[in-house]
């Protein structure tokens, strides 16, 4: 592991890297990219992901997506990392953190895949 410190995209930044297919990288979307596909390289952080992006009404309460079976602090520390990567974002609420997949995320990470543009 590297002790790199990787930026954090603000939660409503949009991936800004067009193609793969369409332009060579540059150095700082691919740190922005590594981040995101670093986060979701987690089994755990993956169900985590999946358990917010397809929650009814588009977010996640902690407690209805804790049961991934992990202890309830390395869920914090996985949504930690999904939130610093820039995949999800978080509001308190009381008691409770509730949890959505950052704006045009998801759109982002398959249009820098799509290989048929």
């Amino acid at each position: 592991m590297s002790n790199l410190e990787l930026p954090v995209l603000e939660p409503e930044a949009v991936p800004c890297c067009a193609p793969l297919s369409s332009a060579e990288l540059s150095v700082g979307d691919s740190v922005t990219m590594a981040a995101m596909f670093k986060a979701l390289g987690d089994p755990v952080r993956l169900r985590l992901f999946s358990k917010v992006a397809s929650a009814e009404g588009g977010e996640a309460c902690v407690c209805d997506i804790q049961d991934v079976g992990v202890s309830q602090p390395t869920v914090s520390h996985h949504l930690k990392k999904l939130r610093e990567a820039g995949l999800l974002t978080s509001e308190r609420r009381g008691t409770w953190v509730y949890y959505r997949v950052a704006p045009s995320v998801v759109a982002g990470m398959a249009a820098l895949l799509d290989l048929d543009r």
